[in-house]
């Protein structure tokens, strides 16, 4: 048995690098796929590059997302989330405070970056959206990759190893050239492993970067489903009402019509930004009903 770790993963195949020298292209055991990239992983050898994984190994978090038939894995052993966000095309709050329960969820840090910010027009609608993100302490970061600005990104990424989550279009790709200059090379090597082009913005792929640190990065997405997380523990993902739990009157409060709810007072006097009540009651909601349907994960 060979230990590892996944540096890229695409369907069911998945680039380990083994402990010792070289890169192996490796199957699952079995029909269940439940790995990510990040992964540290066992598998055997079932010739020169390549292999089959037995088990995964001293996994720390999983940063995944979820509906209530399925998951879809994003990263594992990661400390920061790095959120992207740009100017043009127009990004969801919603969507962010989505990826920022997940990460929350699984006690990973959280960074926000606006791209793109030398496409003035709507900048200041951007940052405004940004706003509640920032004032309950989320960090903010602006710059312009293609302008050469991924460079003040750098030192926030030392010491950590980072996994970029964005909607499609917010640069993600430009910010990841930029920052490791080989990883248009990575994607063309990989494509030719796979003899196919299709799988060059739907993997994820670990890059070492040069400053110090790891990055990981992912493909856009739409949607970002929580049915993993307890509707007991979503509140919690929320860090500016999560504080407010044990001043409700009832121990059970429901945070909906009970009395006495503190939480629910907080948010009609405005002490909660309102667009993240929204988002919490939405999600709240949205679990419950996805966990009645899949009959009770």
């Amino acid at each position: 048995m060979t230990r590892g770790r996944i540096r890229a993963s695409f369907g069911r195949q998945y680039e380990v690098e083994a402990d010792g020298p070289g890169r192996v292209l490796c199957y699952p055991k079995g029909k269940r796929s439940h790995f990510a990239c990040g992964d540290e992983v066992e598998f055997t050898r079932t010739g020169d590059d390549q292999g089959v994984i037995q088990r995964v190994v001293d996994r720390r978090n999983l940063l995944y997302r979820s509906d209530a038939w399925k998951e879809k894995l994003i990263a594992a052993n990661v400390s920061q989330v790095v959120l992207v966000t740009a100017t043009e095309p127009g990004f969801s709050d919603e969507l962010l405070s989505r990826c920022i329960c997940a990460a929350e969820d699984q006690d990973i840090a959280v960074l926000i970056v606006l791209n793109k910010i030398d496409l003035t027009a709507r900048l200041d609608e951007a940052r405004a959206t940004l706003a509640p993100f920032r004032d309950i302490g989320y960090p903010v970061i602006e710059l312009s990759a293609a302008a050469g600005g991924a460079a003040a990104l750098a030192p926030h990424l030392d010491g950590h190893c980072s996994v970029l989550v964005g909607q499609s279009g917010m640069g993600k790709s430009t910010l990841i050239n930029a920052l490791i200059p080989e990883a248009a090379t990575a994607t063309r090597e990989i494509s030719e492993t796979l003899d196919s082009g299709k799988h060059t913005t739907t993997y994820a792929r670990l890059y070492d970067l040069p400053g110090g640190g790891e990055i990981i990065d992912s493909p856009g997405l739409q949607v970002f489903g929580l049915a993993h997380i307890a509707p007991a523990e979503l509140i919690g993902c929320f860090r500016e009402i999560a504080p407010l739990v044990g001043e409700c009157r009832f121990r059970d409060c429901r945070h909906d019509l009970e009395p006495g709810c503190a939480v629910r007072a907080a948010a009609e006097g405005g002490d909660i930004p309102a667009r993240r009540w929204t988002h919490y009651t939405l999600f709240r909601d949205e679990i419950d009903a996805q966990r009645r349907e899949s009959q009770g994960w």
